[in-house]
């Protein structure tokens, strides 16, 4: 059996590597995060366990190692900004691979403080992500990109402890973002 113990963060990267306008710079700060002495983040990234991929590399051999990652994951990020598209084939491949491999779903979302309302922001949802939550199908937690939510998330829901939120559109009191330092 798999030891499922990775944090698996997808975002649409829309052929931008860019750091500093791409949406990777979103999961490049949650690594600076886990690696700063002085900030309380610790994850496992499940993508710093298998081989790395260049960005030439087949669309083949970048699924496999994708895949790979996946399901040696214990939850699945997704980073929605208001440059993620609706129309992505490789994100709505991994948002259907983490549905299979029933990972839960943490929802991030760069652009605001908190998040109270989930379906207020379904204008960012790609496709797949949209029709799993429009059946139920999924269980997602939908939070703010500030460490405090994103660390607590990770380390509440995974597959392995079957502990999932509790509906595809969960979200935090005021409260809990209050408790975090976020007003």
């Amino acid at each position: 059996m798999t030891y499922r113990n990775g944090t698996y963060v997808a975002f649409d990267g829309g052929g931008d590597s860019d750091i500093i306008t791409g949406d990777i710079k979103y999961f490049n700060l949650m690594k600076a995060w886990k690696s700063s002495e002085d900030i309380d983040f610790t994850f496992s990234d499940s993508h710093q366990k298998t081989y790395q991929v260049n960005d030439d590399s087949k669309l083949s051999t970048l699924r496999t190692r994708l895949l790979e990652r996946i399901k040696n994951s214990k939850n699945f990020i997704l980073i929605l900004s208001d440059k993620t598209k609706k129309k992505n084939k490789n994100l709505d491949w991994e948002i259907e691979k983490a549905f299979e491999y029933k990972l839960p779903f943490i929802i991030v979302y760069p652009e605001y403080e908190k998040i109270q309302y989930p379906t207020f922001h379904k204008d960012v949802w790609p496709i797949k992500l949209t029709k799993l939550i429009d059946e139920e199908k999924i269980k997602c937690i939908h939070i703010s990109f500030k460490k405090e939510p994103i660390l607590y998330s990770i380390n509440k829901y995974s597959v392995v402890t079957e502990v999932y939120p509790n509906t595809s559109v969960s979200y935090y009191s005021i409260d809990a973002y209050k408790a975090w330092g976020i007003e």
